[in-house]
């Protein structure tokens, strides 16, 4: 992984590849190549590091051609290195290829090709798949490509070009995206939506076992035993003024200023005139609900705070026993989960390897799946038995922010949705909270508002080399991803507990300055945090508090405050997080960081 773009046409395919990688590098990376078929040779150019490498590079090399594939590519076999880098040549050079995902067989595919006569020069998994196409090949690329991947086990996008063949762009795909862009006299082809907008809006989405040949004015499709296939045309009707910065200093407080309307747009669709939620593609009925026994929520990172907010909205309003665990743990943990559970899937980008997984877990094991997913047409979406899309748009910025939010009011939906079918909240409650969530994007802004003085407490802060998160209820969920935030994008050390388990070791690290943001938004714990807050005042930390508007109590303990509007239980989430996710953002930036494209990490996790 990360990114893949290829193109065949009139123009430059250098410019090409280089413009659609430069829309991928928010899925994150640490090095970046192309493989162009200057008259009749094949040449690659590959390097470690930032994108403006390659773009110099390729220059000083004068690459010219009509065809070619590009990668940006996140490490998972091998270092970041130039060697590692893709494209991956076969041993003559003749072909390339670019590959997302895991080959899990590659160490015994490698030793029988190896026993062959074929050297590989890099650590990956990604180049036995190149050895592979060529020991198969027979003059006929689309053939060979079949037969390779009929002997992969894992996850693969993959790409490939071929210098006896400068017509042809062969493409696969199994449980990494992929899609083919259609132009006039020319095409593409990409893993992500954004790298080829620029040039069209007609795609097709590759589904697993897809195989195609992409040639200058055809794309033809074909299954993995060769039979021809025909796709449906997805035409693209987002603005590609989503996928730009709109004049903010980074992708990612562009976006955390998106969530009122991110917000707005999630909801009011679902929301009638006559306050009733309506969810569409969510078919679960009162006969349904009453046949559920347990509900699981699985997802990873962001989307797991997220569900683990949602946890408490269902068992609040659906009274039903709710299990949320992170996609990497569920399919290893002795499971439960049978024709009487539901579960929960929860992905920004609908394509997690880990959360897909346990989708297709639950679904051997006949339990029915719900999706709550950022992105129109992703796997996760068209496997999943009820789905509700958050409208958040485009979200670049590695960290995630608006999906997040909108996760949550996509679960306050789910959940007031199934506990009125079932009877387990009256007319009143359901009312009451629907009234909560069309109060946000109000309230959200309010907060933004606020952005100013966020900054100021980050200026007390930036320097430090620990903080710690704190709260109870739903709040200990907003504080770890609180914390998330804080270390992913300035390489802080952020550790978020309960604040009630404080006492039972973590205490011992607290010392005179240490930061500690508490979270004391919900009131029927609000005396058991404050005696908490006060035990690491004790220590010397120097504290942080997040709580409801009016409550001036929480001064004579705090060393600052920062105040959100008041709201129902629960959806106060949504808006706690928001000067958590603001904090990290100034604090990264005071500290120079790479906001968006934070080390080491991938918007879109396609591997385990």
């Amino acid at each position: 992984m990360c990114g893949i773009v290829g193109y065949i046409g009139n123009q430059n395919a250098v410019d090409v590849l280089v413009k659609g990688l430069e829309k991928l590098e928010y899925r994150g990376y640490d090095s970046a190549g192309v493989a162009i078929i200057d008259h009749g040779n094949l040449k690659v150019s590959k390097h470690k590091g930032r994108l403006t490498i390659l773009e110099n590079e390729v220059k000083k090399e004068g690459l010219t051609g009509h065809i070619g594939i590009g990668h940006t590519r996140w490490a998972t076999h091998g270092e970041p290195s130039d060697r590692n880098s893709h494209p991956h040549p076969n041993n003559d050079e003749s072909l390339a290829i670019v590959h997302n995902g895991i080959i899990e067989n590659y160490m015994a595919i490698k030793e029988r090709l190896q026993d062959k006569g074929y050297v590989f020069k890099s650590e990956t998994d990604t180049e036995v798949i190149a050895h592979l196409i060529d020991y198969y090949y027979e003059e006929n690329l689309r053939e060979a490509v079949q037969k390779a991947v009929a002997d992969l086990t894992g996850a693969y996008a993959i790409g490939v070009v071929h210098k006896d063949h400068p017509d042809q762009l062969v493409v696969v795909r199994k449980d990494s995206p992929l899609i083919i862009g259609m132009g006039h006299q020319e095409n593409f082809i990409a893993s992500d939506i954004p790298a080829v907008l620029k040039y069209t809006r007609d795609i097709y989405i590759l589904e697993d076992g897809d195989l195609a040949v992409v040639t200058q004015n055809d794309i033809k499709m074909y299954d993995l035993k060769g039979e021809p296939i025909i796709k449906k045309v997805y035409h693209v009707d987002w603005d590609i003024a989503a996928a730009e910065k709109g004049g903010f200093d980074h992708f990612m407080i562009k976006e955390i200023h998106e969530q009122p309307k991110a917000i707005q747009d999630t909801y009011s669709p679902r929301i009638t005139d006559d306050e009733k939620i309506v969810l569409d593609d969510i078919k679960i009925t009162k006969e349904d609900l009453e046949n559920i026994d347990q509900i699981y929520i699985v997802a990873c990172g962001t989307a797991y705070y997220a569900g683990l907010v949602g946890k408490s909205f269902i068992e609040e309003f659906v009274d039903v026993p709710v299990i949320a665990d992170v996609g990497s743990e569920f399919r290893y943990n002795k499971s439960f989960i049978n024709e009487k559970s539901l579960m929960i899937v929860v992905s920004q980008s609908g394509e997690t390897a880990d959360t897909l997984a346990a989708l297709r877990l639950a679904k051997e094991r006949g339990a029915r799946v719900m999706a709550i997913t950022n992105v129109v047409g992703s796997t996760i979406a068209r496997e999943a038995d009820d789905l509700l899309y958050t409208w958040a748009g485009p979200e670049i910025a590695v960290a995630s922010t608006k999906a997040y939010t909108t996760q949550i009011v996509a679960f306050g939906l789910v959940a007031l949705d199934m506990g009125y079918k079932k009877g387990s909240i009256d007319d009143t409650t359901y009312k009451e909270m629907i009234k909560a969530i069309k109060n946000l994007p109000r309230q959200t802004q309010e907060v933004l508002d606020y952005e100013e003085e966020i900054k100021k407490v980050a200026e007390l802060i930036y320097d430090t080399t620990h903080a710690f998160y704190v709260g109870r209820g739903i709040d200990y969920n907003i504080a770890r991803e609180g914390s998330l935030k804080l270390k992913e994008i300035s390489y802080i050390h952020a550790e978020a507990m309960a604040a009630g388990e404080l006492k039972h070791g973590t205490i011992a690290l607290i010392e005179r300055g240490t930061p500690v943001i508490a979270l004391v938004t919900e009131q029927a714990l609000y005396e058991k945090v404050i005696s908490n807050i006060k035990e690491v005042k004790a220590r010397g930390a120097f504290v942080i508090a997040i709580a409801r508007e009016g409550d001036t109590e929480i001064e004579k303990t705090a060393d600052k405050v920062i105040y959100i509007p008041d709201t129902a239980n629960g959806f106060s989430a949504v808006l706690s997080v928001m000067p958590l996710q603001l904090l990290a953002y100034h604090v990264a930036v005071m500290r120079e960081c790479d906001v968006d494209k934070p080390r080491n990490l991938a918007k879109s996790v396609t591997v385990e």
